[in-house]
């Protein structure tokens, strides 16, 4: 009775996953890329949880003693392919954060340029070459 207990357990944590990972597809929290792996580890996790003596056929298959031992063994792997990938997306991110930057400043010194010479072509716009004394002069 334990192990149906059990069975039920996963399954409703692996249906679970499964909604939530549909439904931050669907409102648009979680991009494509990402929700593929999530959606895969969720099924699979559905799948063990359905049929958990697939698991220990794999784990017999393979030499591993415990089915248990098996699953923590996959979920590290997963763990560390989901780490490098966030990090591999990181380091993308910063440089492209680094060459934003970059093109800003060169950006606002050609505003801060082309500001100065509108401010000074302004400037001798305003000010005629000939004072009116001075026309008042020459007549």
């Amino acid at each position: 009775m334990p192990d149906l207990r059990l069975t039920i357990f996963s399954v409703v944590v692996a249906v679970a996953a499964l909604v939530l990972v549909v439904e931050l597809l669907r409102r648009r929290r979680l991009r494509e890329k990402y929700a593929v792996i999530w959606v895969v580890i969720s099924i699979g996790t559905l799948v063990v949880a359905i049929f958990p003596s697939l698991l220990r056929g794999i784990a017999g298959a393979i030499g591993i003693q415990t089915p248990s031992n098996l699953l923590f063994f996959g979920s590290l792997l997963v763990l560390f392919a989901v780490s490098l990938q966030l990090s591999r997306e990181v380091g993308l991110l910063e440089e492209q954060s680094r060459r934003l930057a970059e093109e800003v400043g060169a950006l606002r010194l050609r505003v801060d340029a082309l500001e100065k010479k509108n401010a000074s072509d302004a400037k001798a716009v305003a000010e005629p070459a000939v004072t009116p004394a001075e026309v008042d002069q020459r007549s």
